[in-house]
């Protein structure tokens, strides 16, 4: 994958304007992760406070917000849609007249074909050592029992879950990393300090479905990191972190059916 040469946006000196580049840092984070996040370690404090082991505990990413099937789809689309107002912002901000409009933070149409390809194989390096990474995790009372979906099956399911996916891949790509990275870059933060700052920012709103998930996405984070880093591009990111989403949501229900045993599921659950 061919490195993407977009222009970098100056580093801001002048201390009243890096105290506004921190504020709206923190703004946009707060909208789009905020709630997430802090939900997400008290969930971990309470649940490692129980008296029932971790991997016994069910985390659920999805699930119905109705009885009524009608009302249940017009709820979730409203979740989506407004779950995807954070990024609205981020494009919003980086928006540049000339073109490619988004380079700043990788977002540029040419080759496209060739990203979607890196990111399906990136989805597939990615996404096996991190089936591995969730049955050790529960094996070692570290990970909880994640049910992607508690959604029943309607005939909208496989469309809302398409949706989920695209919401969280854009979400978390464009602003855990494209975003971030253009923001702390403006700030002259050293390149591995925003790697590991978008890594840890990536872990924490999945603390709620254990410790190993945590590191595990940390881990991801590196590499997802690493690699825009590299490149400057976050389209393969964004593809990669859908195909797995997208596997997950849409394979559980007949992975589950078929080994219960292995989701932590009793049998013919």
């Amino acid at each position: 994958m061919a490195r993407l040469r977009h222009p970098l946006l100056p580093v801001v000196a002048d201390p009243y304007d890096r105290r506004r580049l921190g504020l709206e840092l923190l703004v946009v984070l707060a909208i789009a992760f905020g709630a997430s996040t802090f939900n997400s370690i008290i969930t971990i404090v309470n649940r490692l406070t129980m008296e029932v082991a971790l991997s016994q505990q069910t985390a659920t990413i999805t699930r119905s917000y109705d009885e009524r099937p009608l009302f249940d789809l017009a709820y979730q689309l409203v979740s989506i849609a407004f779950g995807l107002m954070p990024v609205a912002l981020v494009l919003y901000l980086f928006w540049r007249r000339d073109r490619p409009h988004l380079s700043v933070i990788g977002l540029e149409r040419r080759h496209w074909g060739r990203q979607t390809l890196w990111g399906v194989a990136l989805a597939f390096a990615v996404g096996i050592p991190g089936l591995v990474v969730y049955l050790v995790g529960r094996s070692l009372d570290l990970t909880t029992t994640v049910v992607p979906t508690a959604i029943d099956q309607y005939w909208w399911t496989v469309p809302v879950m398409v949706l989920v996916a695209a919401r969280a891949a854009l979400i978390e790509e464009l602003i855990v990393v494209g975003y971030l990275f253009a923001r702390l870059r403006q700030l002259a933060w050293g390149a591995w300090a925003v790697i590991g700052v978008s890594a840890v920012v990536r872990g924490s709103y999945h603390l709620y479905q254990g410790v190993g998930p945590f590191f595990g996405n940390v881990a991801m984070g590196v590499l997802f990191g690493w690699l825009y880093q590299r490149y400057g591009r976050v389209l393969p990111l964004v593809i990669a972190h859908f195909v797995i989403d997208l596997v997950v949501f849409v394979g559980y229900p007949f992975a589950a059916a078929a080994w219960p045993e292995l989701f932590g599921l009793p049998s013919g659950g």
